[in-house]
């Protein structure tokens, strides 16, 4: 399998001060893969897409402006405290956009068969018209709207395995019927942020293509893969998807400092293992996964170089 890794320097340059998410993480990611040798053996994402339109296809002009005039004024965040930001955020968010777009190309060309972004700021909290929750734009939901858009996809397959509910993408997709958007995520009443009940599954045209799945405070993997087999893997089945993205957070780890759960590295093989033999059977092996979450420097870089070994087989 040729398998692409999305990355920019500038995205270290997103800096945060005392905060999980730091830019050390993505620095533990690429030691990581030099380290277990495949670091030469993936392709690197080395054009770029002109983002913006993309990012207005998701999020609104005023607040993209303000996001923008934030950063040039050099305040400390934007919206709330947990979205810290710095004068070359901005920046960093369109670039995490133009190489996740850039991944897309690479894949839906025969480029590249899957393949991984190692990306901050991340997405996934990001609603339309605000920051959250570590995140400020939606790369994953404009990754999505630029497959719809470009090459004309009809059903695409959102996975969110971070573990706190992708609030902002079940948000802009809920309405319809071209993307399916299955979360795993801790219960909401026990962590950020409250959203993702069994019962949000969707309006109108969109009703039933959202699938939220909680996993109580403690569970472990092989209750966590029970629920991913039975209840996940059917309903991605009957989807038939033409495109699999993935949210890949790793938070959902024993050793993680931010959530309750008690996986380990298993949990992400399995998953990662299953969504492909879903993607080899429906859309040609198309997956393109975009790091979430994850805030144990070591377990992090230990998961992703896992997540990665599986896409490469």
């Amino acid at each position: 399998m040729a398998t692409l890794f999305g990355y920019d320097s500038i995205f270290g340059r997103h800096i945060t001060g005392v905060h999980p998410e730091c830019p050390q993480r993505l620095d533990s990611i690429v030691s990581a893969l030099q380290r277990e040798g495949l670091a030469g053996q993936l392709l690197p994402v080395r054009e770029r897409v002109e983002p913006m339109r993309w990012i207005e296809s998701v999020h609104t002009v005023e607040y993209i402006n303000r996001l923008e005039k934030h950063c040039q004024e050099g305040l400390p965040y934007i919206d709330s405290p947990e979205c810290a930001i710095c004068p070359e955020s901005y920046a960093a968010a369109c670039e995490a956009v133009s190489v996740t777009l850039a991944a897309c190309d690479m894949i839906m060309t025969g480029q590249a068969d899957n393949g991984f972004c190692a990306l901050r700021p991340p997405g996934h909290h990001a609603e339309s018209n605000r920051s959250m929750g570590f995140c400020l734009f939606n790369n994953v939901a404009i990754a999505c709207r630029y497959l719809q858009q470009q090459y004309g996809l009809k059903r695409v397959l959102i996975l969110d395995w971070d573990v706190h509910h992708g609030n902002s993408t079940q948000h802009i997709f809920e309405h319809e019927d071209t993307v399916f958007y299955c979360s795993l995520h801790q219960n909401p009443a026990t962590l950020f942020p409250g959203t993702g009940w069994p019962q949000e599954t969707g309006f109108d045209a969109g009703t039933g293509y959202t699938l939220n799945l909680i996993l109580e405070p403690g569970t472990d993997d092989d209750d966590y893969v029970k629920v991913f087999n039975e209840d996940f893997v059917p309903a991605a089945h009957a989807y038939k998807p033409e495109f699999i993205l993935i949210s890949a957070g790793f938070d959902g780890h024993c050793l993680d400092p931010l959530a309750d759960l008690s996986l380990t590295e298993r949990s992400y093989k399995l998953m990662t293992r299953e969504t492909k033999n879903l993607a080899e059977q429906y859309c040609r092996g198309r997956i393109l996964s975009v790091l979430e979450g994850g805030y144990n420097l070591e377990v992090l870089a230990n998961c992703v170089a896992e997540h990665i070994k599986v896409l490469m087989k």
